[in-house]
């Protein structure tokens, strides 16, 4: 099943540039974004997600996940002129000192040093307009040949699958390398809503609402922003603003319809218990995002920035948390607390070093690595809830049906597999048990997906990508067969 935010949220933060309001006349002057050149400024980072299905689930070790990650990233702004400015991100995936919990609980860091093994890089130059939003960025050939030359060798020396979509990706970073910034600096961009090319004048407490339209996989969503100047630091020489922002909620539910639908098919069961009310809220949805900003008086850079996003739809919520603080400037903003709790509910991933030789890159930015060969109670239980343990061995599954058509989303040909409705429930069970673990399908004793298990599938379907109609024809010919049967198991 597919995300209900993420190819919407992707596209809102690569396409969309915030405009600033026309601030009202006396008041505070924030002046124009100036950076000294030549001079690198080192930012510490910490990042949360939150992911809620406790709607449907009743396991909390299903329903309820988090993972953070704490980073110290450098900037530096190399030229300025008139159309724009370059500058270099130096990149670290290291955990900085003084940080709340054990090292472990920071799995994003460990998914973060995988993604700069996979694009090859360790730093970033952009092109970016006087506010500091990147719009292009150098070095995109050398980063797509070696994810190319990666992709050819392959985890284990094993060459990545055409349907495994590896090249899908790369494709897209060609057509788009903006997702490469979004993927290794999203900082970038946060720290370029607070600054404006030009000085504005605010008031202190008066609210400034502007509005713009973010595409929704076709559907136009209005959005609503609300600035306003909270206070300022005659010492410190820094005003503190906040920014607001609200989806249309009718036009947000509206683009979110076709991912609630597949939802609450895929919890069929669930779904025939709820109540027509129960139901009506599943089909609504909402996106809100609240940023705090600490700006320079002097040089109208942000020093300090606070995000929360929040996305509901279909009975399932995800909160990221983004906070950014340059380290030469003291902290003045509060620290939302799941960056700062010791112990947190935290996915089972199991995440290894990809080897710089044989990496093959995943979905930009949560790029993960098959786990390192198993102990024997690795590979046979796996916590589940109040049920103890769980054996997690190879399961067949018997299919119902084969087809191979044309794909509208991406215009290749996939393999559409129905299970029956035993092969259903028990890859259900399957992929519930394997959460955030990466899998292997074959069919024939040959091995022809290794999906990471990033949700579990409800609905007893499975779509086998592939450029070649041919091989794909021959997989279905052979599932149409008597008694034919898939096996799906934990990769070794």
């Amino acid at each position: 099943m597919t995300s209900l935010y993420w190819k919407s949220f992707a596209s809102a933060c690569l396409c969309v540039t915030l405009s600033h309001p026309a601030w009202s006349a006396g008041g505070i002057e924030i002046p124009g974004y100036a950076p000294a050149m030549g001079v690198e400024r080192s930012y510490r980072v910490q990042k949360a997600t939150e992911t809620d299905m406790s709607f449907w689930f009743d396991k909390p070790g299903a329903s309820a996940m988090t993972m953070r990650g704490a980073f110290r990233q450098r900037m530096t702004v190399l030229s300025r002129d008139e159309d724009g400015m370059r500058v270099r991100w130096s990149l670290s995936a290291d955990l900085p000192e003084g940080l709340a919990g054990l090292a472990d609980s920071y799995q994003m860091n460990l998914l973060y040093r995988n993604s700069l093994t996979a694009y090859g890089t360790a730093s970033l130059e952009l092109e970016a307009d006087l506010n500091g939003n990147p719009r292009d960025l150098s070095g995109v050939d050398q980063i797509v040949a070696h994810m190319r030359a990666i992709a050819a060798s392959g985890p284990g020396g094993v060459p990545a699958a055409p349907q495994s979509g590896v090249y899908d990706i790369i494709a897209k970073l060609e057509a788009n390398p903006l997702q490469i910034v979004a993927a290794l600096v999203p900082e970038a961009q946060l720290l370029a809503t607070g600054q404006s090319y030009q000085a504005e004048t605010m008031e202190i407490g008066q609210a400034s609402a502007t509005s713009r339209d973010e595409d929704y996989d076709g559907v136009s969503v209005p959005v609503t922003s609300t600035w306003t100047l909270e206070s300022t630091d005659a010492t410190a020489r820094t005003a503190t603003l906040s920014l607001s922002e609200e989806a249309d909620a009718a036009a947000f539910s509206q683009s979110q319809q076709p991912a609630i639908a597949n939802l609450i098919t895929g919890f069929a069961e669930r779904a025939k218990n709820l109540t027509a009310d129960q139901l009506a809220s599943l089909k609504r949805a909402s996106k809100s995002r609240s940023v705090e900003l600490v700006v320079s008086l002097n040089d109208g850079s942000t020093l300090e920035a606070s995000e929360i996003v929040t996305v509901t739809a279909g009975g399932t919520r995800l909160r990221t948390y983004t906070h950014i603080q340059r380290e030469d400037m003291p902290a003045s903003l509060p620290l939302p607390a799941v960056l700062t709790a010791k112990d947190l509910q935290t996915p089972d991933l199991h995440i290894e070093p990809l080897p710089s030789a044989t990496a093959g890159p995943g979905i930009p930015g949560q790029l993960s690595t098959p786990s390192a060969p198993p102990t024997a109670s690795q590979d046979t239980t796996v916590a589940a809830g109040n049920d103890g343990t769980k054996a997690i061995a190879p399961v067949p599954l018997e299919v119902k049906s084969a087809e191979v058509s044309l794909s509208p989303v991406s215009y290749g040909h996939g393999l559409n597999i129905v299970l029956t409705p035993e092969g259903a429930a028990t890859f259900r069970d399957f992929t519930q048990a394997v959460l955030g673990r990466q899998t292997q399908m074959l069919i024939n004793d040959k091995v022809v997906m290794e999906p990471w298990m990033r949700e579990p599938i409800m609905d007893g379907r499975i779509v086998l990508a592939g450029t070649d109609k041919k091989d794909l024809e021959a997989l279905a010919e052979q599932l149409r067969g008597p008694g034919a049967k898939i096996l799906v198991r934990l990769r070794p």
